[in-house]
């Protein structure tokens, strides 16, 4: 099959050079012609502008996948592509949209007679060696048609992806996949923390991470990832304790809200990641004034 690319950031190269190696006819998108041409030295063909990435694809049904950042810029990009499509032709969604953001989409391009796929897409930097996870939303029949590049970006041909439902289940099911990978990652952090903390013991955190590898009930590709982390420096004294959140962590939280389901430990992580920005604290210092006040403990002065 051939489609068309947008969105070349490092997630999308690979998916590029995935798809290229694949025997797939690939043009790729991107705002800078460095990015682009790094495109075209992994196989893909390179095009400086939508209408030029649209124009060279050549089969009657035109395939094209967005992957940028969600909000308005996915929003944007998807009202560009679709006035340059017509009826019939598909567009996916493989970035990170909000799910009621991903069925507006779907029923915007349904209007214009475009079909439309949402593909929550987990794999990160290692998706290109590994492949990707691949969470579908949409329409069976379109799906199947697509089914060629489902086949090539998964890990093997009947591993690793499938549609889940209708518009928006697929964004739905990353959304909830990346609040377990919240929980998860917490949970490994808060561990490593308490081993490095008893300092009697001496203990050799990347030793303990690769013991953990093999047979342990927590072994996992996130453990793999924190050997590596290890591996690389034990300290981690170059990396500032400052913990992003992409947004679907806190969409997970909004939707366990409104569905009555409780979900503490990955409200608890996202809370985790925003009191890692805190460099100020004032709920901390705020305590730690409380405690003065009615117990006379001690305060730590600010240098």
């Amino acid at each position: 099959m051939e489609l068309a690319l947008v969105g070349l950031g490092k997630m999308g190269l690979n998916m590029a050079t995935r798809l290229s190696r694949g025997g797939h006819r690939v043009v790729g998108y991107a705002r800078t012609a460095e990015t682009v041409e790094a495109a075209i030295k992994n196989g893909a063909e390179g095009a400086h502008s939508l209408e030029e990435a649209i124009g060279k694809l050549k089969e009657k049904t035109r395939v094209v996948w967005v992957m940028v950042p969600s909000g308005k810029t996915t929003t944007e990009t998807i009202e560009k592509v679709a006035s340059l499509l017509k009826k019939g032709d598909i567009i996916i969604d493989g970035g990170n949209s909000n799910y009621k953001d991903t069925i507006m989409h779907a029923a915007m391009l349904e209007a214009k007679g475009i079909d439309f796929v949402d593909c929550g897409t987990s794999g990160g930097i290692w998706g290109l060696a590994e492949g990707y996870s691949l969470m579908i939303g949409g329409k069976v029949e379109v799906t199947e048609k697509l089914r060629p590049i489902f086949e090539t970006l998964a890990p093997t041909k009947d591993l690793g992806w499938g549609r889940v439902g209708p518009h928006g289940s697929g964004h739905y099911v990353k959304m909830i996949h990346n609040g377990i990978e919240y929980g998860m990652m917490q949970a490994f952090a808060e561990g490593f923390g308490i081993l490095k903390a008893k300092e009697e013991f001496g203990m050799d955190l990347a030793q303990i991470s690769h013991i953990w590898q093999h047979g342990s009930v927590v072994r996992s590709w996130l453990l793999d990832l924190a050997a590596n982390a290890l591996d690389e420096d034990t300290e981690l004294k170059d990396i500032k304790p400052w913990v992003a959140d992409s947004g679907e962590g806190r969409w997970t939280v909004f939707e366990s809200i409104d569905l009555d389901v409780p979900a503490p430990i990955i409200t608890l992580a996202l809370q985790m990641r925003f009191a890692s920005r805190d460099e100020v604290n004032y709920p901390a210092r705020m305590l730690a004034a409380l405690r003065n006040q009615f117990g006379g403990h001690s305060i730590k002065k600010s240098e």
